[in-house]
């Protein structure tokens, strides 16, 4: 049925529990799991240029967030692991977390992603967007979101 699952995550307790759902729906299927962490292209400071930044704490924060997302991407590939299940990992860098998801689920060949909601509601959801929401609007393949 599926043979490469994408499983994009932030290292949040409710994307761990999409880890966990497509691990074991990978070894159920014989599957492989693909492990997805997006990290943003460049620091931003909360007044856009109320702050100056330095080249290089700009280059020191961006190392550490590429260190950062290879590490949750390599739980998945933990958690994969104890299971029997073959995986990968990889961190893109993008400002645009859901085209960056469909662009590594087109680039990995995945038939399936399998990602969390966060839950927004209201005005939150409103005002916020969802990553989810977008993939599950522009993409082309099953995606199953798990709350």
């Amino acid at each position: 049925m599926y043979k490469r699952i994408l499983v994009p995550t932030d290292g949040s307790a409710l994307s761990k529990k999409a880890i966990k759902s497509a691990v074991e729906l990978a070894a159920a299927l014989g599957a492989e799991v693909v492990a997805l962490n997006v990290v943003p292209r460049y620091p931003r400071s909360y007044f856009e240029g109320g702050v100056s930044v330095s080249v290089a704490d700009v280059a020191r924060i961006e190392k550490q967030w590429a260190e950062q997302g290879q590490a949750v991407a390599d739980e998945v590939g933990k958690a994969a692991a104890k299971a029997g299940v073959q995986s990968r990992a990889t961190t893109v860098r993008s400002d645009l977390v859901a085209e960056a998801i469909l662009a590594a689920a087109r680039k990995s060949r995945c038939d399936l992603i399998v990602m969390a909601s966060h839950g927004r509601r209201g005005i939150k959801r409103l005002l916020l967007g969802s990553e989810t929401q977008h993939v599950l609007t522009h993409g082309n393949i099953p995606v199953l979101v798990l709350r």
